[in-house]
């Protein structure tokens, strides 16, 4: 399937997405120096954002944050990339990087969506049947209770029919889904994370007992090891929401496409 001896070589896709998302990441820097924003413009915005174009999907993915965020993904890339394409050939392995990207973004965005509907109704719910349990629990369960809410609404449960604090609390909760549903409306997304999760899904279908050596901690794993682990903690992450700012479902939305592909390529016997 392939020789060791070129594994040390870096084909010219993984290479030229390596200089195309450093290119991008340096351009990122000096226009915004210049006042012009291209996240705004080519990062995946939601959905329900005016500022969502067509092309979002595909342009977030060259776009990073910063240098450890474009490294952590681009040495990714290089390390299980260059073996994806010296099997499958340029073309294949573009067509796949691609793919599996596009299909990562479109992934969030229908998370983005579920996330945006299920706050509206659980807002609503809360709304509708208040009482101090079903508000200290809208808030906790979306990361809104801080102690001065808690202090103050805890008086509630003296007095659970207080008119005073029915109407405080229903307008608090009202005052806190219009926030909540616009700050998710306003997440972007950008990274090629999506696209390399993929990548590593294959690398570990193809490869499954290939032996890895982790960084940290520095021990041996078997690859299908490896991506199992990644993926349930990415999973655990996108359902605890214990580490924002990251777009985990949009991981495994890359994982998942990269599956469904290989899957029709072995069905249609293309994966070689």
């Amino acid at each position: 399937m392939f020789q060791s001896n070129r594994f040390g070589n870096t084909p010219p896709i993984v290479l030229n997405l390596i200089i195309i998302n450093a290119l991008f990441l340096l351009v990122t820097w000096v226009l915004d120096n210049q006042g012009v924003d291209i996240v705004s413009i080519f990062g995946l915005h939601s959905f329900y954002s005016s500022e969502f174009r067509i092309w979002q999907p595909l342009t977030n993915i060259f776009l990073h944050g910063d240098i450890g965020h474009l490294f952590f993904n681009m040495f990714s890339l290089w390390m299980f990339g260059r073996i994806l394409e010296q099997v499958w050939g340029d073309k294949k392995f573009l067509i796949f990087f691609l793919f599996t990207g596009v299909g990562a973004s479109l992934l969030n965005s229908l998370v983005n969506i579920a996330e945006v509907e299920y706050a509206r109704y659980a807002f609503d719910q809360a709304i509708n049947n208040l009482s101090p349990d079903t508000f200290f629990s809208i808030l906790k369960s979306h990361h809104l209770l801080n102690s001065e809410i808690e202090a103050y609404f805890g008086n509630w449960y003296k007095n659970p029919s207080s008119p005073e604090f029915i109407n405080q609390a229903k307008e608090f909760l009202l005052g806190s889904k219009e926030v909540y549903v616009e700050a998710l409306s306003k997440t972007v997304t950008i990274g090629a994370s999506g696209a390399v999760y993929g990548v590593l899904l294959a690398f570990g279908m193809l490869f499954p007992n290939m032996t890895l050596m982790l960084i940290i901690p520095p021990v041996p794993i078997k690859a299908k090891y490896m991506v199992m682990i990644f993926a349930a903690f990415e999973l655990y992450f996108g359902i605890s929401g214990k580490q924002p700012g990251i777009a985990h479902f949009a991981h495994l939305g890359g994982m998942l496409i990269a599956f469904i592909i290989l899957r029709y390529w072995k069905k249609h016997n293309m994966m070689y």
